[in-house]
């Protein structure tokens, strides 16, 4: 039902879009096979490794006037032969609207955004789109914005979530597995991001605060009044002081409750060195994330989660630390070195490897060593609007991951292997002439 309502509107709208200065139609088309021998987490001996193609198919419709433009994305996310051939509906409910938003200029450099967003800040440490992930992240957000010619920025943003038409009351369940609590199903979000350009430099502040309803103390899961409230503060700073050489830096802090009797005090550090001589990058970084080693038992949290970034981007691709797992853990120490090769004109071959450690003792006796993992990209375009990635990743596991990830008995090789073929083409874009 969803489907057709949607396609109705966009042919209803139609017309009304194509009187508009700008239109476009473009599509984004990404198969991607996997073969999962330890993704994410240790696979225990004698298990098999999983295999599949997962798609994402989207469609977007933007259009812009002089002080007006409107985008709407709408997606399917499949797996290959999750609905049969010849079923006569799909009953995976794997199409959604990604992005629906709306953005109006008014006075000199001023504008207000609102709708379903992606909202990418810096590296995308805190804030960040989650392309990787086939369904992508979206807040259902409003914004004012501003920038001017002399690179400053500001986003002001507010975010209040319901889980529908209420006529008593605003208590907020996400229904996401009983957690009502889970760290990206927040109630009301308020933040603002100030960001500045200098010639061999740039510089942003961030503060985000968030809540989450309050749970009954009987059952730890009914929403009752009240919230508890997280705030996330840091900066995020570059500085290219010589042709090809490139630093860049991340501090952050978390604070506030994380429940309605326990603390959050934690914070984030990042330093990365880059130095492109030529057509090769050499790349050398630190990010510690603080941890906490008794669960909060002492009324406070002390691990550090980045709340809404794009984590498969950070501490190796096999997604082992804070992407859906790791939260309110030991934290962790990641040292990492880079290189991206230019191996032809149009293709290049990233090679990544990270040295893990706990950030917080795993135990008496525990080694805080977790393992290495190195991850190899090769990337070649084929198409101005295609691109053939392929990716392979090793995780040498020590005993303090089989700790951490309570496997006691896991595969001698634990790896992870993907291609995936990105299209995305523009159909359509026509500007008509103006009277």
């Amino acid at each position: 039902m969803k489907k057709k309502l949607l396609i109705v509107l966009l042919i209803v709208a139609m017309p009304t879009i194509i009187n508009a200065q700008e239109f476009s139609i473009d599509a984004d088309i990404r198969p991607r096979l996997e073969y999962l021998n330890g993704f994410g987490t240790l696979i225990p001996d004698g298990v098999d490794a999983g295999t599949f193609v997962q798609q994402r198919t989207r469609l977007k419709l933007g259009y812009k006037q002089e002080k007006f433009s409107a985008f709407i994305s709408v997606q399917d996310v499949s797996i290959w032969g999750d609905t049969p051939q010849i079923a006569p509906t799909d009953g995976n409910d794997s199409f959604s609207l990604a992005q629906a938003w709306i953005d109006f200029k008014f006075g000199k450099g001023w504008s207000t955004k609102l709708g379903r967003q992606a909202l990418s800040y810096d590296d995308q440490r805190i804030f960040g789109g989650l392309d990787w992930a086939m369904q992508g992240r979206f807040h259902d957000a409003a914004l004012l914005k501003y920038a001017n010619d002399k690179g400053l920025k500001l986003d002001i943003g507010l975010a209040f979530n319901q889980n529908g038409v209420r006529t008593q009351t605003t208590l907020f369940d996400p229904n996401n597995g009983g957690n009502v609590r889970a760290v990206f199903d927040y109630k009301g979000m308020i933040y603002a991001w100030l960001h500045k350009d200098w010639e061999k430099f740039s510089g942003s502040l961030l503060i985000a605060n968030n809540s989450y309803q309050n749970l009954d103390p009987n059952d730890g899961q009914t929403p009752v009044d009240g919230t508890v409230r997280r705030q996330t503060f840091g900066t995020h700073l570059v500085a290219k002081p010589a042709k090809g050489f490139s630093i860049a830096a991340n501090i952050y802090g978390q604070t506030g409750d994380f429940t309605e009797d326990i603390e959050l005090s934690a914070y984030n550090a990042l330093l990365e060195l880059t130095y492109k001589p030529g057509k090769t990058l050499f790349g050398l970084g630190f990010e510690t994330l603080s941890g906490d080693e008794n669960g909060g038992t002492d009324g406070k949290i002390e691990s550090f989660f980045p709340i809404f970034g794009t984590n498969h981007k950070f501490n190796g691709y096999m997604d082992y630390f804070f992407v859906g797992n790791h939260a309110n853990n030991v934290g962790l120490n990641d040292l990492y070195g880079k290189t991206v090769i230019k191996t032809g004109e149009k293709s290049s071959l990233l090679i990544k490897a990270h040295y893990f450690a706990a950030a917080e003792s795993l135990g008496e006796g525990i080694d805080d060593y977790l393992g290495t993992e190195v991850d190899l990209v090769y990337t070649q375009k084929v198409l101005p609007f295609a691109t053939l990635k392929i990716g392979y990743s090793h995780m040498f596991a020590s005993d303090s991951m089989e700790i951490l990830k309570g496997v006691a008995d896991p595969a001698s090789t634990q790896n992870w292997a993907w291609a995936m073929l990105v299209v995305k083409p523009n159909l359509l874009k026509w500007s008509p002439k103006q009277d």
